[in-house]
Formats: structure tokens, C-alpha cells, sequence
């Protein structure tokens, strides 16, 4: 795929197709790491994105109990 570097202000930039961006779930943000001889583009989520949903899963699933009590019956309050 071809797509053409465009003016933007004093700068230059690419449009990337729709259905990319969808594909590949780019949002707002992506990642920019310079390689050898090309670049790479990654989206960038939010940190903790789909935590609550993964959180109500375990839930759900009966994998949110305490593995180590919150208070130990030798401590003093």
C-alpha cells in the first residue's frame, strides 16, 4: 500500500485509510519507534484500559478472593 505524504501547516503528514485504523484500533495516539531503515506505528492505549471489564470478570468467575488476609490475627490495631 501507497499512501501519499500530505502538507500539513509547516509540517507533513500521512491520512491513513479508515479501515486501518479500525483494523489496528487506532484511536488518538500512536507509538513511534524508529527502526533501522523504516518506522513502526503502534496504537497507544490508555494505561488500565479494560481493567473494569477484566476486574468483573474475575468477579464473575470467582477469582477476586484475598489470597492474604487484610489484617493477621497476631497484629495490633
Amino acid at each position: 500500500m501507497e499512501l501519499n505524504v500530505i502538507k500539513v501547516g509547516n509540517s507533513k503528514g500521512l491520512r491513513i485509510p479508515k479501515a486501518i485504523l479500525e483494523e489496528y484500533e487506532i484511536e488518538d495516539i500512536v507509538e513511534v519507534t524508529l527502526k533501522e531503515n523504516h518506522i513502526e506505528l503502534r496504537p497507544k492505549k490508555a494505561p488500565r484500559s479494560g481493567w473494569k471489564e477484566q476486574f468483573a470478570l474475575m468477579h464473575q468467575n470467582g477469582d477476586d478472593e484475598l489470597l492474604i488476609p487484610d489484617v493477621f490475627e497476631d497484629e495490633d490495631l
